[in-house]
C-alpha cells in the first residue's frame, strides 16, 4: 500500500523508518520530511497544517494510509477534514479527531476529563486574565514549588515550575496578560507539585481496543542532572526499570482503561496514539499530561523495540481491528541521545554542515532538524534538535555506551548533547 507520514522531526523519521521495513509498504511519502527521511521514501515539501495540499498529495499519489506525526494538525482537525471530505473519507488515517486531540490541545480540558473519569492527577485550577486575583490566592494556598501550565500548545515549553510564590504570581501575570507563550497561555492551569520520577506510556487505540507499546523515560532539561530550561527532549530510555509488572497493572487499571472508556462514553471517536505523561509518586501512578501522538524523543527509543509489523498495527488502528493484534517487543534496552544546536532551546544558528554520518555503526541515527544542501548535497542542521542517536543493548549501560560512542563520531559546529541520559535509572 501507499503510505503518507505527515511531519518532519525525529518522531516522523522513526515512524517512517519502521513503516519502510514492512513488506506491505509499496510507496512511502513523508511530508515535509527531512534530510534523513529522503532515504526512506519521497519527501514532499508542504505545511503540515495545509489540509488542501495534503488532499492533493493523497489524491495524486493514490495514498491508502495517512499517519499524522505532530500534534498541531491533529488539534487543528485534520482527521475531521478527512472524514468530512467525499474523497478522503475512505482513506485510512491514524490520528484522533479534533475532540480527542483536545486532550493535548487544552490542559484545562484534559484536567476536567481526568476529574470526570476519576483518573489520578494533581489538584488544579484554571485562570485567565480576568481571574488574576483568584490565581494569586490559589498560589498562596499551595505549597512550593508551583506548577504553571499554558492551556494550549506551546511546543513543549509552556510549563514553568517555580519555588517562590511571588515569582509564581509574576509568571502567571506574564502568561495570561502579556501572553508569554502566545494565545496558548491566555488560560493557565496551576496545579500542585507532585514529587516523584516521570515516565511515558504509549498506546495505540481504535476507540474500543488498544495495545500498549514499550514505555520510556525522557529527559527534558537542557543541562546535565536535569538542570536548566526545558527543551523538546534531550534523550530517552526504554524500558523503564521501575515500571515492573505490578506498576504497569496499576497504570492499566487506573489510567489507561478509564481514559479509553471515558473517551468512548463521552462520544469522542479516538483512533490513534495516546501518550500518557506519568509520574511515579511512592509507587502510585499519576497523570501529568496527555499527548495525542507519540512523544519525541521517546519514539526514537520505543520504535526500535517493536518487532511486530508496524503497518499491521496502523491499519488495525484505522479500521477498528486492534483486538486482532498483539505487539511483540524486543527485550533489550534502547536509548536515544539527542544532538542539538548550540544555544538551543534559545536562539541558535542553522546551516551547519554535519559530518561523520557515514562512519557510525551498530546504531540508528534518526534525523530531526536536518536538510540537504541543494548545491553540495551535504547534510546541514536546520533545527534546534538535530539528530537522535539510538542504540540497543542487553543492558542499559551497553545501549548508552553504543549511543555515546556514535554521538562522538558525528560532528557539526556547536554540537551539544547531555552525557548523563539514564543517570537516575542506573
Amino acid at each position: 500500500m501507499n503510505i503518507l507520514v505527515i511531519g518532519s522531526g525525529g518522531r516522523e523519521y522513526a515512524l517512517a523508518w519502521k513503516i519502510s521495513q514492512s513488506p506491505k509498504t509499496e510507496k512511502l511519502f513523508i511530508a515535509p520530511g527531512n534530510a534523513g527521511t529522503s532515504s526512506l521514501g519521497t519527501n514532499i515539501p508542504m505545511d503540515v497544517n495545509d489540509f488542501k495540499t495534503i488532499k492533493e498529495i493523497v489524491v495524486t499519489n493514490d495514498i491508502d494510509l495517512v499517519v499524522v506525526g505532530p500534534e498541531a494538525p491533529l488539534v487543528n482537525g485534520i482527521t475531521d477534514f478527512f472524514k468530512q471530505d467525499g474523497y478522503l473519507k475512505d482513506i485510512m488515517i491514524v490520528g484522533p479527531e479534533k475532540a480527542g486531540a483536545k486532550l493535548e490541545g487544552s490542559k484545562d480540558f484534559a484536567k476536567n476529563f481526568m476529574a470526570k473519569h476519576k483518573i489520578p492527577t494533581a489538584a488544579y485550577r484554571t485562570f485567565d486574565k480576568n481571574r488574576l486575583e483568584e490565581g494569586y490566592k490559589f498560589i498562596d494556598n499551595l505549597k512550593a514549588p508551583y506548577v504553571l501550565k499554558a492551556d494550549g500548545l506551546a511546543a513543549g515549553k509552556g510549563v514553568v515550575i517555580l519555588e517562590d510564590s511571588d515569582e509564581a504570581k509574576k509568571e502567571l501575570k506574564s502568561m495570561v496578560e502579556e501572553l508569554k507563550f502566545g494565545d496558548a497561555s491566555s488560560k493557565v492551569v496551576i496545579e500542585e507539585f507532585l514529587d516523584g520520577i516521570e515516565l511515558s506510556v504509549f498506546i495505540m487505540t481504535d476507540g474500543d481496543n488498544y495495545v500498549i507499546l514499550p514505555e520510556a523515560k525522557d529527559y527534558k532539561r537542557i543541562g546535565e542532572g536535569d538542570t536548566g530550561p526545558n527543551t523538546g527532549g534531550m534523550g530517552s530510555v526504554s524500558p523503564v526499570p521501575f515500571a515492573d509488572e505490578e506498576f504497569m497493572q496499576k497504570i492499566k487499571d487506573r489510567i489507561i482503561d478509564p481514559t479509553v472508556q471515558g473517551l468512548k462514553n463521552d462520544g469522542i471517536n479516538y483512533q490513534g496514539f495516546i501518550f500518557f505523561g506519568l509520574i511515579n509518586v511512592e509507587d502510585e501512578p499519576y497523570v501529568i499530561e496527555y499527548n495525542c501522538r507519540m512523544g519525541d524523543p521517546e519514539t526514537e527509543s520505543v520504535i526500535p523495540r517493536i518487532k511486530s509489523d508496524f503497518v499491521d498495527l496502523l491499519v488495525a488502528t484505522a479500521t477498528k481491528n486492534l483486538d486482532k493484534q498483539s505487539v511483540e517487543i524486543d527485550e533489550r534496552y534502547s536509548t536515544a541521545v539527542m544532538l542539538v544546536s548550540k544555544g538551543y532551546p534559545g536562539k541558535y544558528e542553522k546551516g551547519k554542515l554535519i559530518s561523520g554520518l557515514d562512519r557510525v555503526k551498530d546504531c540508528i541515527v534518526f534525523h530531526a532538524g536536518t536538510t540537504i544542501d541543494i548545491e553540495t548535497g551535504g547534510i546541514k542542521t536546520s533545527g534546534g534538535r538535530v539528530l537522535a542517536v539510538s542504540a540497543l543493548g542487553d543492558t542499559l549501560e551497553e545501549a548508552l555506551e553504543k549511543a555515546y560512542e556514535n554521538a562522538d563520531i558525528i560532528e557539526f559546529d556547536g554540537k551539544y548533547y547531555r552525557k548523563d541520559i539514564g543517570f537516575d535509572l542506573k
